[in-house]
């Protein structure tokens, strides 16, 4: 019993998915906002130039 919590201790095969895990959840809320913040000021850039056309 103790060798099985030993090994279960030890064992880093688990540890690569959990840093990708959490590497992809930063990058996608780097994403997101970026791609909120753009998009609202390019509706706004939009807008403006879609006004002077008329």
């Amino acid at each position: 019993m103790c060798n099985l919590i030993s090994n279960l201790w030890s064992d880093e095969r688990g540890q690569d998915v959990a840093e990708y895990s959490v590497m992809l959840a930063v990058i996608l809320v780097i994403v997101v906002g970026t791609v909120r913040l753009i998009g609202s000021n390019a509706n706004g850039i939009f807008s403006q130039v879609g006004s002077a056309i008329q």
